[in-house]
């Protein structure tokens, strides 16, 4: 995964990746346990210490604007704010600050709190943010977040090294700032990088050195209600109170994240060892008995799918290039796609806890296509051995696997991640739906990949990697661009669809501001992918949260049960 996830997360999230008027519309999905219900009768007090658990571990950046994984923006969660942030109907609501937007739309105001201080004891000003977004379009940045900030004027011109600061940024003063973007879109805000850096903090170290220096990596300055204390890199990172939190002194004397095999967190949770943990499905029965454990799920925005090489990224000119023609043919991706039983699969693998789709747009989101609206690409072998006959796809040579067109072996090396043993069946039970209807396919690399090389692995085009399993957080703004437009960095198939561009530009336009129209394009991008099929949707996440009854003021929706960590205290 969102980047990604993301992954992919991711974050931040960020990555990421806005409902508006429409917002109302949706209902929260998180089921909540009766046990919930006397959380509202305990007395929140100060103290103590809880232990969150992750399954992988962390690729090791403090800062957003370098990673690319959900793990790290987990933890970043506890340590890092920003400009804005998003409720429970997915809206975009003031954070760090508040803002205002010019009759023409292009042009945001922002107006910062006062008194806001970094853990170093430093104010925040606008001055932190506008270095932020000047890093990320600086021409020696090597983090994946430019898309962040490549529709405000001028920083394409920075990012090619053709000016030295983005001059659609005007500082007004220590706490207002003015960007103005290069057009109207109706989610310029949510693609605007709203985390701001510490740049005292970083004085000293060229872009270029960011991501591998110690203060990203080691000695990491937040905003956030908890502050590092110590670390070990792949085994835990210790947090402890910022007292100085701008939204008062968190409860919580600290937190300790704790990367833990998925093996063993049921019988962790069972001894105590954790207060809260995003559960795997196939370990929902056992987590489900234990007493002093409660269980929460929601619908969220996350998704899995199987990514396609179609060629590989020009980092230097960001573009996609198309040069690997394996899955150019429409009729073999479709057989691709019918030959997998995704409803197995999910009964087998993840405990039912996910819903088969053929779309990469959430049923979370208002704009999603209806069922109804797509191909429904249902189990069928049959039919996909017909379409790899019809595409040229023929066993010429009798050993039961296909030849290509031009009468080539035709093998295809499928890419997954290290994880849970669950995974490793996955993995296998994909590539012998493949075999099963006549396409050779094997293990890239010969076994499943450590979480953190695979990211490297995708990020770097390994030929390796012809087809690979990926899933992706959406975040609150269902703007397919990041993962889907032709040149966007986490596009890892590197295929280029200018059809496909033209719509979701639509999906931003002026012309958006209408539900309406917003709705119908989504619809048709949605119905454009899902004929053209450059990667293979698999299914939607339902997230699962165990949690221990100790730990109170946990709040889930369908982006993340890390919502407000500073209310955060353990009754016992």
């Amino acid at each position: 995964m969102r980047k990604r996830l993301f992954l992919f997360l991711s974050l931040l999230l960020m990555f990421s990746f806005i409902l508006s008027a429409c917002s109302g519309e949706k209902q929260s999905t998180t089921t909540q346990k009766p046990e919930q219900s006397n959380e509202a009768s305990q007395q929140p007090k100060e103290g103590g210490v809880v232990t969150y658990a992750v399954d992988q571990a962390p690729e090791g950046f403090f800062d957003p604007a370098f990673s690319g994984s959900t793990i790290d923006s987990d933890i970043q969660a506890f340590m890092t704010e920003g400009v804005y942030t998003v409720d429970d109907h997915l809206k975009y609501v003031p954070h760090l600050a508040t803002w205002e937007i010019s009759e023409d739309k292009k042009t945001y105001t922002f107006t910062f709190k006062k008194g806001i201080k970094w853990h170093n004891g430093e104010e925040l000003t606008v001055e932190n943010w506008k270095y932020a977004l000047e890093v990320l379009a600086h021409p020696d940045y090597d983090g994946p977040r430019f898309n962040y900030v490549e529709n405000i004027v001028g920083a394409k011109e920075m990012k090619e090294g053709k000016a030295d600061h983005i001059s659609g940024i005007e500082v007004i003063d220590p706490y207002t700032i003015k960007i103005t973007f290069k057009e109207v879109r109706i989610n310029n805000l949510e693609n605007l990088w709203s985390t701001p850096m510490p740049r005292k903090h970083y004085e000293g170290i060229a872009v270029k050195d960011l991501s591998k220096s110690d203060q990203v990596r080691k000695n990491p300055v937040g905003l956030g209600p908890f502050k590092l204390k110590s670390m070990k890199p792949g085994e835990y990172v210790e947090l402890e109170r910022f007292d100085d939190y701008w939204q008062g002194k968190p409860l919580l004397d600290g937190v300790v994240i704790k990367v833990i095999d998925p093996a063993v967190a049921p019988g962790a949770l069972e001894k105590g060892e954790i207060d809260l943990l995003s559960i795997r499905p196939a370990n929902l029965e056992q987590v489900s008995k234990i007493p002093h454990v409660r269980v929460e799920e929601t619908n969220g925005v996350s998704y899995s799918y199987i990514g396609l090489r179609f060629g590989h990224r020009d980092k230097k000119a960001m573009k996609s290039i198309d040069d690997f023609d394996k899955f150019k043919d429409e009729k073999l991706r479709h057989a691709l796609l019918y030959a997998i039983n995704r409803d197995a699969l999910v009964k087998a693998y993840m405990a039912g806890k996910a819903k088969v789709t053929n779309t990469v747009i959430p049923t979370t989101f208002w704009v999603a296509a209806s069922p109804n609206e797509l191909i429904d690409y249902k189990y069928d072998p049959e039919k996909a051995k017909q379409l790899l006959k019809e595409a040229g796809y023929v066993d010429k040579d009798g050993d039961g696997f296909v030849e290509d067109p031009s009468g080539k072996k035709f093998t295809i090396s499928f890419g997954h991640y290290a994880g849970p043993a669950t995974f490793e069946g996955r993995a296998q039970a994909i590539i012998q739906s493949w075999k099963d209807v006549g396409i050779d396919a094997k293990l890239a690399t010969g076994s499943l990949i450590e979480f953190n090389l695979y990211n490297q692995m995708k990020d770097n085009d390994d030929p390796a990697l012809e087809a690979f399993f990926g899933s992706w957080y959406v975040g609150a703004d269902p703007d397919p661009t990041a993962l889907w437009g032709s040149h966007s960095e986490w596009n890892y198939g590197r295929y280029v669809d200018e059809e496909g561009d033209v719509l979701i530009k639509e999906t931003l336009s002026e012309k958006a501001f209408d539900d309406a129209y917003r709705k119908e394009m989504f619809v048709k991008w949605q119905q454009h992918f899902n004929q053209k099929l450059w990667a293979l949707p698999l299914w939607e996440v339902v997230d699962l949260y165990a949690i221990n009854k100790r730990l109170q003021g946990v709040h889930v929706n369908a982006l993340s049960a890390l919502n407000d960590v500073h209310k955060w205290y353990v009754a016992e």
